[in-house]
C-alpha cells in the first residue's frame, strides 16, 4: 500500500479492542515520530509511553473520560518544554557537535548566540508556543507511522493539561503536555465510526505556488 492508502485506511478510532500492539510496531512509530524534523533540530518536546493500566485509569478522567484512554494499548504523551533558555540550547548543540565531529565549532557558537538572541526577547509564551508546535510535527508522523504499520490512533487534544502534568511529574522536568496519542486496535462490532466515509475536503484547483490549495 502507499501512504496515501494507509492515510484512507486510518481513521480517529472511537472504539479499541484492548489487543496489545507488539513492539516491534511501537518501536517503529516512535522512530518516526523521533525522525520528525523540528525548528533549528532543537526537538523541544518528550514522548512518554503510558501501558501501565492504573494509570491509564487515572488519565481517563482527565481526558474526559474517552474510552479509548483505557481501551489502548499504548498512549503516546507528547509534552513539549515550558521554554527555551541557553542552557537547553547548549545541551542541543553539544550534542549535535559530538555525533558530528567535524563541525565548525565557530560556526555552531554563531548559530546558537544568533538563535538564542531571537528567542530571548520573544517571551515564556511565545517559548512554550513554539515549541509546542514542534510536537505536533512529531505527533502527525507518529500518526501516518501508525497507519503504514496497520495500527489504529485516536489523537488526543480533549484533556486538562495541568492535571495530566501533575500525575506525569512533567512541571519539575520543565514540560507541559501538549497531545495523546492513543494507540491500539478497532473494536469493529462497537466503534460507531468504523465503517464510515472518509470525509476531507477536495481540493478545488490546481496546486500554485500563489494561490491555496483548499480555500
Amino acid at each position: 500500500m502507499s501512504l496515501l492508502q494507509h492515510l484512507g485506511w486510518r481513521y480517529a478510532t472511537k472504539k479499541m479492542n484492548g489487543d496489545v500492539v507488539p513492539q516491534d510496531k511501537l518501536d517503529y512509530i516512535l522512530e518516526a515520530a523521533r525522525l520528525a524534523p523540528s525548528s533549528s533540530g532543537m526537538q523541544p518536546y518528550r514522548i512518554f509511553v503510558v501501558n501501565d493500566k492504573a494509570l491509564q485509569e487515572k488519565i481517563k478522567p482527565i481526558a474526559y473520560d474517552q474510552p479509548q484512554i483505557v481501551e489502548a494499548s499504548h498512549l503516546l504523551v507528547f509534552a513539549s518544554w515550558d521554554g527555551y533558555t541557553r542552557e537547553r540550547i547548549d545541551t542541543v548543540f553539544n550534542e549535535m557537535i559530538s555525533q558530528r565531529p567535524n563541525s565548525d565549532q565557530e560556526m555552531v557558537n554563531a548559530y546558537k548566540e544568533r538563535l538564542w538572541s531571537l528567542y530571548e526577547p520573544l517571551g515564556q509564551q511565545w517559548h512554550a508556543q513554539h515549541a509546542a508546535r514542534q510536537a505536533y510535527i512529531s505527533f502527525g508522523l507518529a500518526i501516518a507511522a501508525a497507519a503504514e504499520q496497520q495500527v489504529d490512533a485516536t489523537p488526543m487534544e480533549g484533556f486538562l493539561p495541568p492535571q495530566l502534568d501533575e500525575l506525569l511529574g512533567l512541571k519539575a522536568q520543565g514540560l507541559t503536555s501538549v497531545l495523546i496519542l492513543a494507540l491500539g486496535y478497532r473494536d469493529t462490532a462497537n466503534d460507531w465510526l468504523v465503517d464510515k466515509k472518509k470525509c476531507a475536503r477536495r481540493k478545488k484547483r490546481s496546486y500554485n505556488m500563489c494561490k491555496p490549495v483548499f480555500p
